[in-house]
């Protein structure tokens, strides 16, 4: 295997680098239409890694990804997006043999939005390899930024939990638990048991670990908001945040200071991609050295004005959009 790269332009310090799930959205313009049924739609950058990097970029923070495509029309149009987006596409590489992953979603608003995930025989994301990685950019970062997604497979895997060890906690590392169990195995149920070892793993090397219920019960076995953050906290992380849906946000950190920030309300039409856009302003606060409260706050802000809107990436908001919106919510 290759040594890990450590590249002159490394010496580019990035606010946020994220790593992990990229792919091409499809989603319907009809609204309360099942797919079977749904006759346009409109193709999006997706992917939670991706998403991440762009909602940090739209925010004024510079970002890159570090993931792979197909080499192919889509994967194509992926690095256009990036670009587009004013997202750092230097670690986005082709993988000739898998073609670029496509979801497409239903959307029944309020709160029902099934996802399908075309990712087979293997998604190029998950072709990261160790011998791949610039770890000095990754240690150079403030923010490094990895999804559960990422430790599914091989070789993604084991390039993952090498980032993260590289990294060794320099500056702000945050694991976004995101739990998806069809993307673990394409044959078989994923175990849970075996997922949180791998979890466990990847939070010694963390500072901040983000996650719902179901997914916290994943990496800790508990589901309870506050039992949650307190296991995340003895796992090795700084800060715990705990996102409870309609109940809000709960966050924990290891100093004592906690927030707990009920949601904005908006009309919901397409939830996908609020957590992506809450993970991005997170960023943007911690970033901004901003208290626990302000920052939960901002981050439900910038959730809820994505779930308003129909995509995910070209959706998320600016830092005015963010500001005008907690103006008006709080007025």
């Amino acid at each position: 295997m290759a040594e890990p790269v450590e590249s002159a332009e490394s010496a580019q310090s990035f606010d946020l680098i994220t790593m992990g799930r990229i792919g091409v959205d499809l989603y319907p313009l009809q609204s309360g239409v099942p797919l079977a049924r749904v006759e346009t739609f409109g193709k999006f950058l997706g992917g939670s890694a991706a998403n991440v990097a762009v909602a940090a970029a739209r925010l004024g923070r510079s970002s890159a990804v570090i993931t792979r495509t197909g080499d192919d029309p889509f994967g194509a149009y992926l690095h256009e997006a990036l670009k587009g987006f004013g997202v750092d596409d230097r670690w986005v590489t082709p993988v000739a043999a898998y073609p670029t992953p496509v979801t497409f979603c239903e959307i029944f608003p309020p709160d029902d939005f099934p996802l399908y995930f075309y990712r087979r025989p293997k998604a190029p994301d998950l072709e990261i390899h160790t011998g791949e990685l610039d770890l000095a950019a990754i240690r150079a970062a403030r923010i490094f930024w990895i999804t559960g997604t990422g430790l599914s497979q091989e070789p993604s895997r084991s390039a993952t939990l090498a980032a993260l060890a590289a990294r060794d906690k320099a500056g702000t590392t945050v694991f976004d638990l995101d739990w998806r169990p069809a993307l673990w195995n394409d044959t078989v149920r994923p175990d849970p048991v075996q997922a949180r070892r791998y979890y466990a793993e990847a939070l010694r090397h963390a500072t901040v670990a983000v996650g719902n219920v179901d997914e916290c019960e994943i990496a800790t076995g508990v589901r309870e908001p506050e039992a949650c953050a307190g296991a995340l906290l003895a796992a090795g992380v700084e800060l715990a945040v705990v996102k409870q849906g309609p109940k809000g946000v709960l966050a924990v950190h290891r100093d004592g200071s906690r927030a707990e920030v009920p949601p904005v309300p908006v009309e919901v039409v397409n939830g996908l991609g609020a957590g992506d856009a809450f993970g991005g302003s997170l960023c943007h606060g911690l970033l901004s050295g901003w208290d626990l409260t302000t920052t939960v706050r901002h981050a439900n802000a910038a959730g809820a004005l994505v779930a308003s809107r129909l995509a995910c990436s070209s959706a998320m908001p600016t830092r005015a959009e963010v500001d005008d919106f907690l103006a008006r919510a709080t007025a």
